[in-house]
């Protein structure tokens, strides 16, 4: 058909929509920006990385436990005194903040 533009598809595996999200993180672009440069569609990235995103020790098959990221806090004592503050940005404006102490 004249006027169609061919797009070329691809399934991805979990893996490698993982890997995918990895490269966004360290790309420092939007994510129309990004996904405009690695030809994935917006919504396919977007509809991926609220199934499969960032996974933090959940369980995988067999039972086994993933570790991608992991955050060392040190030793918080339970006497009140110690203070910690953690700011995660999430992507398009989303922060998580977490304060203790």
């Amino acid at each position: 058909m004249a006027g169609v533009l061919k797009r070329n598809w691809r399934r991805r595996s979990r893996e490698e929509w993982q890997e995918v999200f990895a490269r966004h993180g360290s790309s420092g672009l939007s994510v129309t920006a990004f996904c405009a440069r690695e030809s994935i569609s917006v919504s396919s990235f977007q509809r991926w990385r609220a199934t499969v995103g960032p996974v933090c020790g959940k369980a995988v098959a067999g039972g086994a436990t993933r570790k991608e990221a992991f955050v060392d806090l040190g030793v918080l004592g339970s006497g009140g005194t110690s203070r910690w503050e953690l700011k995660l940005d999430l992507g398009d404006g989303v922060v998580l903040h977490l304060v203790r102490g």
